[in-house]
């Protein structure tokens, strides 16, 4: 009963929670609008949208050397992530029977698991960072911490499942991804889909003033 749950309404209710709350606070963002600038540009504001949209991928070598470890952790975590979220075989299967309708090549096992630890190291030594650094400590939140707990416990149980190949484990690892979907939209998570607006209005209101941001 409890595993059928979890397997259909939960999951469509979880998932319709995600669209509908990413697409609500995208909306919200574009509406809130921008203030009028009264200054003559000095460059298009779109170019420097773009250059700063993509060129933050990269960081300034001035906040790679002072900011080394959350630089690092960064890139094993959200690369190590996505590949799993993406490209692990049982997620293949599951979006293209339940999503897309479409699948593509997943990972071989072993890139699973490379991908798998790379995910977890970032993730610990970013938490590890949070608690430890006096500043980023300051600026955590409750929100925070729940997010990264949300996180871990989804990428731990379907590490389980997949090893172990345990019906009850699937269940709990899909209940949880579910109840991760659920906060999504409420929570800094969100900036999974923020960032690209924070990095353009940035790029574009520098590129006005005539710096190359």
């Amino acid at each position: 009963m409890i595993g059928e749950l979890i397997d259909g309404p939960l999951w469509y209710f979880a998932f319709g929670v995600f669209v509908l709350g990413v697409i609500y606070r995208i909306i919200s963002i574009l509406r809130a609008g921008l203030k009028k600038d009264f200054s003559r540009p000095r460059a298009e504001g779109s170019a420097g949208a773009l250059r700063t949209l993509f060129s933050r991928f990269i960081p300034r070598r001035d906040v790679a050397t002072r900011g080394r470890l959350t630089v690092i952790a960064g890139y094993l975590f959200h690369l190590g992530l996505f590949a799993l979220l993406i490209f692990a075989q049982p997620h293949v299967t599951f979006f293209s029977e339940r999503i897309t309708g479409f699948s593509w090549p997943a990972l071989p096992y072993w890139a699973f698991i490379v991908s798998a630890e790379l995910a977890f190291i970032g993730l610990l030594l970013l938490w590890l960072h949070r608690v430890l650094h006096p500043v980023t400590r300051l600026l955590s939140s409750i929100d925070d911490y729940v997010g990264i707990g949300l996180v871990f416990l989804v990428m731990l149980t379907g590490c389980l499942a997949l090893a172990q190949a345990f019906e009850p484990l699937r269940l709990l690892h899909l209940f949880l991804a579910e109840l991760l979907l659920i906060y999504f939209p409420f929570s800094n998570l969100m900036h999974a889909f923020t960032f690209a607006f924070s990095r353009a209005y940035t790029g574009a209101t520098m590129a006005r003033k005539g710096v190359n941001a």
